[in-house]
C-alpha cells in the first residue's frame, strides 16, 4: 500500500499548528526521498493531542500527537513513514486509542477517516447510501423512518424531529424551505464545527433527504461569522455534491430537485432560535416571533419550512441506510441514539465523545476526560450550554437523557460540558448568566429584556452582602417571571444556571448552609 499522511484541517488543529506540521512533513519527505500521499482529514476530536499526524500501515494507521514541527525531523529518523511506534509521541494504532474504542460514533463514524470534500471517498464510507434508499420511498415513509427512529433535535429542545418533518410534509405549498442551524454559539460546544469541517457531505445528504421527504427544493445552511473555515469546507462539499449529482435539478437522475446554499450570520446569540434565525435570513434583525404560526406552516419568507439543527440532520443518513430500527436500539427511554457529547472547560482530555444516551457524566468527566487539567476536584459541571444548569456532584450518576436531566432542573441541550474545579465561585458564574443574556436578548420581550438587567444588579447586591436574604427570595421570584413569561428559551432558560447555582452552592453567596448531620 502507498504511504499516506493523515494531518487534520480542522480549526482546533490549526489553531496549534497542524498546517506548519502539514509543510514540514512535506519538507521532511521530500529531502529524505520518501513517496508520499497526504490527506487532509477532519480532526478525531481529541483535542488535547492535536495536531494528531496518522500513517497508514498495512495494520491500520498509527497516530502520533501532539505534533510539533520541531518533532517531524526525530519523527522521521524513528520510522514515522514505517509507522514505527518507538517514539515517545507515538499513540499505537487509531481505531485503539481507549478514548476512540469505548464510543459508540455513528454521526461521526467517519470524523477523522475521510477527506472532508471527496465525494469518492464519502461514498467509500457508507455516503449516500440513505440517499439512495431514500430516493426509492415515498415521501411519507421516509418521513416515517424519521419518527420510528426516535431521532429528537440535537440543538437542544429535544422535540420529535420526525414530528416537524410531518408537518411541513403534510402543508400545501407551492415553495418550501429547509434550514440548518448551524448557528453554533454555546460556551463549550463544538460537533457542529467538526461536522461542518470534518463530515460536510453527511450534513448535505441529510439535508437532500430532508428537502425530498417534505417537497422541499431550496435549503440554506446558516453558519456563525466566527467560523469561517466552516464556512469555506461547507461551499466547496456542496459545490462537490452539485458537480457529481447528488444536489441540484435532477438528482441522480429522479428528477427530484434540491439546492443548498450557505448564509452567513452576523454573530448574534438570539439568532440560535429559529424564529430570529428566520428573521435573519430575510435580510431583517434577529428577533424572535410570536409562535403560532410555526415555522413548519409558516416559515422563511412566509412558506412552510423545515428548521433542524446540523447534528439532528447529519444522523438522518444513517438512520435512512440502516434502517430506523437500527438507530432506535441505542439510548435509553425516550432518548434514543446517540449524542456527539463535547467536553470543555477545566478537564485535563478535552474533546469529542459519542456516547448512547444513557452514559453518566461522572463517566464522561473521568473515563474520557480525566478529571479536571487543574489536577483539583471538580466541583461544578454546566450541562447545556450557557443557559444549562450547574450540576453538583451528587447528580452525575444520572444517567444522561432529556428526561433525568429535565426532572432534576437541567438539560441536555446540544451535549456541551463545561467543567468547573473547586476554585470556581458560583456567584460570580450566576451573575455571568444574567449578564450573557442582558447582552444577547434581542430586546423584544420584557421578562428577558429587563429581568436579565435587574437580576445582575440583584446578584451584586446579595454578592455585597446588601439585604442578602431579602434579595435572594427577589432574584428567585424575577427568575420565575422570565422562565414563565419571556417569549423564547433565551429570557427562559437563564434562570437554570442562576437557580441551580443558588440551590447546589449556597454558600458561594454568602447564604449559611444547614449543618445535615447536627440536624
Amino acid at each position: 500500500m502507498s504511504l499516506t499522511f493523515y494531518v487534520p484541517r480542522d480549526s482546533a488543529a490549526l489553531a496549534v499548528g497542524a498546517e506548519r506540521v502539514a509543510e514540514r512533513i512535506a519538507q521532511e519527505a521530500a529531502i529524505r526521498g520518501v513517496s508520499f500521499g497526504m490527506v487532509r482529514n477532519g480532526s478525531r476530536g481529541l483535542f488535547w493531542l492535536e495536531p494528531m499526524v496518522e500513517v497508514s500501515t498495512p495494520a491500520g494507521r498509527v497516530a502520533y500527537g501532539p505534533v510539533t514541527i520541531d518533532d517531524v525531523a526525530d519523527l522521521f529518523d524513528a520510522g514515522f513513514a514505517e509507522g514505527a511506534q518507538t517514539h515517545p509521541l507515538s499513540l499505537g494504532l487509531t481505531d485503539e486509542i481507549p478514548y476512540l474504542k469505548k464510543q459508540e460514533r455513528l454521526t461521526f463514524a467517519r470524523m477523522g477517516i475521510t477527506d472532508p470534500v471527496s465525494v469518492a471517498d464519502y461514498e467509500a464510507h457508507e455516503g449516500y447510501a440513505g440517499l439512495r434508499r431514500a430516493l426509492g420511498l415515498k415521501p411519507e415513509e421516509v418521513v416515517q423512518q424519521v419518527l420510528d427512529s426516535g431521532l429528537r433535535g440535537r440543538g437542544g429542545a429535544a422535540f420529535p424531529a420526525g414530528i416537524k418533518w410531518k408537518t411541513v410534509m403534510a402543508t400545501p405549498a407551492a415553495q418550501k424551505y429547509i434550514v440548518c442551524n448551524a448557528d453554533e454559539g454555546d460556551s463549550g460546544t463544538f460537533s457542529d464545527r467538526m461536522t461542518m469541517e470534518g463530515d460536510p457531505l453527511m450534513l448535505v445528504e441529510g439535508m437532500t433527504i430532508a428537502g425530498i421527504a417534505t417537497g422541499a427544493t431550496k435549503g440554506y445552511v446558516y453558519i456563525r461569522s466566527e467560523y469561517p473555515h466552516a464556512i469555506a469546507t461547507m461551499n466547496e462539499a456542496i459545490r462537490a455534491a452539485e458537480a457529481a449529482g447528488f444536489l441540484g435539478d435532477n438528482i441522480l437522475g429522479s428528477g427530484q430537485t434540491f439546492w443548498l446554499e450557505v448564509r452567513k450570520g452576523a454573530g448574534s446569540y438570539v439568532c440560535g432560535e429559529e424564529t430570529a434565525l428566520l428573521e435573519s435570513l430575510e435580510g431583517k434583525r434577529g428577533i424572535v416571533r410570536a409562535k403560532p404560526p410555526l415555522p413548519a406552516i409558516t416559515g422563511l419568507f412566509g412558506q412552510p419550512t423545515l428548521i433542524n439543527n446540523v447534528i439532528t440532520f447529519a444522523s438522518v443518513p444513517l438512520i435512512l441506510a440502516r434502517g430506523a430500527a437500527y438507530y432506535r436500539d441505542f439510548g435509553v427511554g425516550r432518548s434514543r441514539g446517540t449524542l456527539p457529547m463535547q467536553l470543555a472547560g477545566n478537564i485535563k482530555h478535552g474533546g469529542l465523545v459519542e456516547k448512547a444516551f444513557g452514559v453518566t457524566l461522572r463517566e464522561l468527566l473521568y473515563d474520557y476526560g480525566g478529571g479536571s487539567a487543574s489536577g483539583r476536584p471538580i466541583k461544578a459541571v454546566q450541562v447545556g450550554g450557557p443557559l444549562g444548569a450547574y450540576l453538583p456532584e451528587s447528580q452525575w450518576d444520572l444517567p444522561l437523557d432529556y428526561e433525568a436531566y429535565a426532572a432534576v432542573g437541567g438539560t441536555v441541550g446540544h451535549g456541551g460540558i463545561v467543567v468547573h474545579d473547586d476554585t470556581a465561585d458560583l456567584s460570580r458564574l450566576a451573575r455571568y448568566a444574567m449578564e450573557f443574556c442582558a447582552i444577547e436578548s434581542c430586546g423584544k420581550c420584557t421578562p428577558c429584556r429587563i429581568g436579565s438587567t435587574r437580576g445582575v444588579e440583584v446578584i451584586d447586591k446579595i454578592r455585597a452582602d446588601n439585604k442578602r436574604v431579602e434579595h435572594v427570595i427577589l432574584l428567585r421570584d424575577l427568575c420565575n417571571t422570565m422562565v414563565h413569561g419571556s417569549l423564547c428559551a433565551m429570557g427562559g432558560m437563564t434562570p437554570f444556571p442562576v437557580l441551580s447555582a443558588l440551590d447546589h452552592f449556597p454558600q458561594d453567596f454568602g447564604l449559611v448552609v444547614p449543618d445535615r448531620k447536627a440536624a
